[in-house]
């Protein structure tokens, strides 16, 4: 029987999948990481024995340390107990998100000012120079060159087709430029979600520690038989508080990275859009 020998295509989709597969596993390994490495700053930096006075050095997981020093700074965070790690994993999880973004769409952009390259690919066109007007897009590079180069190339192929219609030939150079744009724009949304998702989900789980610590605090006040444990009290009070600042202070930071990643997306796709226009009307003028 002879052997069947995989198509390129079917090889490209393989490879597609694969490439999914890994960016999928990225979008669980990154948050499952950052709230291990919260943990560990929680357990080992913050709750290390030279930040109490009455170190418990009986428990790993979740030591008792009382006593905190006057001069333990960030430590303070300790006493919100172990909700306080699941926030810290959230706050690293933004954080590398964001950064991880922030190349993605600065890559994206390409080298070069939009605003002069859109310039510079108008000027080039109105003067017909279709080759130097691609060579722009090798220069500014990222989704925006991608998309106008792609659109040029059709552009160009055109120009020499005899066969179609002008109306044909414009729907061919728009159909190009919005196949690239398919290809370019869901790579600059990708994980946007998880950023969006733990604005809410940091709010519900520093409340969450929140009602812990209350419920530890009205606790000691009925258990302490009619005289009130302040130092129970004070430490019930202050988990409550450490987890909902921490909470409220990693979704603020979610919602203000969302916002500002949506809007410079939005500048791209409306950039890309103006030239795609562009290069339409374009032919449309000059090769009708």
């Amino acid at each position: 029987m002879a052997d069947v020998k995989p198509t390129a295509s079917a090889v490209k989709a393989n490879t597609t999948v694969q490439h999914q597969k890994s960016s999928n596993s990225i979008s669980w390994i990154a948050p499952l990481s950052c709230v291990i490495l919260g943990y560990i700053i929680w357990r080992f930096v913050l709750g290390s024995p030279s930040n109490f006075t009455q170190p418990d050095t009986t428990s790993f997981f979740w030591p008792q340390h009382k006593g905190l020093k006057p001069t333990a700074g960030f430590a303070k965070m300790y006493e919100g107990g172990i909700i306080v790690p699941i926030l810290i994993g959230c706050f690293l999880t933004v954080l590398t998100f964001v950064i991880e973004r922030f190349l993605t769409v600065k890559r994206a952009a390409g080298a070069g000012n939009i605003g002069e390259f859109i310039r510079k690919i108008q000027y080039h066109l109105a003067n017909k120079e279709i080759d130097k007007a691609i060579a722009e897009c090798d220069k500014q590079q990222g989704s925006v060159g991608n998309v106008m180069k792609s659109g040029l190339r059709t552009y160009k192929e055109m120009i020499t087709n005899t066969e179609l219609s002008t109306d044909q030939k414009v729907m061919n150079i728009q159909k190009s430029v919005e196949e690239t744009t398919a290809l370019e724009l869901p790579m600059l949304e990708k994980n946007l979600t998880i950023i969006a998702t733990l604005a809410s989900v940091s709010t519900l789980i520093g409340l969450l520690g929140t009602v812990i610590g209350m419920i530890k605090a009205f606790s000691a006040l009925g258990n302490s038989g009619g005289s009130t444990d302040s130092t129970a009290l004070a430490n019930g009070i202050s988990e409550a508080l450490v987890n909902t600042a921490l909470g409220i202070g990693t979704s603020a930071i979610c919602i203000i990275a969302y916002n500002l990643f949506t809007s410079r997306i939005d500048e791209l796709t409306y950039s890309i859009d103006e030239i795609g226009l562009s290069v339409n009307q374009n032919y449309a003028t000059h090769h009708n």
